[in-house]
């Protein structure tokens, strides 16, 4: 198996078990939101950052391999190559084979992944307005005074109130 060949596979892998500890983070993360525990929630968003620098630098280990891989068969290096756009160049059946297992793996994880994460995205931002939504009450103020009266009557706290509608509209 030529060296950058090798060098996919394992980045593949590495690639593979990234995704599998976000999955399990993922899965962590939502019981967390839904309890409010905010630092442990903390603490799982410090492990998934550190597992997406891992995964950054596994995918430029990735296109490094690719480009490798191109120039050994005189193609010009492209970072946008696939590893299915590249298992059409790969002439060995075993090679092409354990690339596209481990393919399938990855877009599998991520796949099981997205709606999770999808989830907890949702669950935060019902967070975020409920926590903005309790602010406001706290903090707001009364623009407009519940009593009715006449607007052509002064106001006595010297702002004068609008009705909800413009009649010129």
């Amino acid at each position: 198996m030529p060296m950058s060949i090798e060098k996919m596979v394992h980045v593949m892998e590495g690639l593979i078990r990234l995704h599998r500890e976000l999955l399990v983070l993922a899965r962590e993360k939502t019981p967390v939101i839904v309890n409010n525990q905010v630092e442990k929630l903390n603490l799982i968003v410090h492990k998934e950052n550190k597992l997406l620098r891992e995964m950054n630098e596994l995918n430029q280990e990735r296109i490094q391999a690719t480009g490798e891989y191109l120039l050994a068969r005189g193609y010009r290096p492209d970072p946008k190559v696939t590893i299915r756009d590249l298992s059409r160049l790969i002439f060995k059946a075993e090679e092409k084979k354990e690339l596209m297992e481990l393919q399938e793996e990855l877009m599998g994880l991520i796949e099981e992944l997205r709606p999770i994460n999808e989830l907890n995205q949702k669950l935060i931002e019902q967070s975020l307005a409920f926590i903005n939504y309790s602010l406001d009450l706290f903090i707001q103020t009364p623009e407009v005074e519940a009593v009715y009266r006449n607007p052509q009557e002064a106001s006595t706290s010297g702002v004068t109130c609008l009705g909800r509608f413009d009649s010129k509209a």
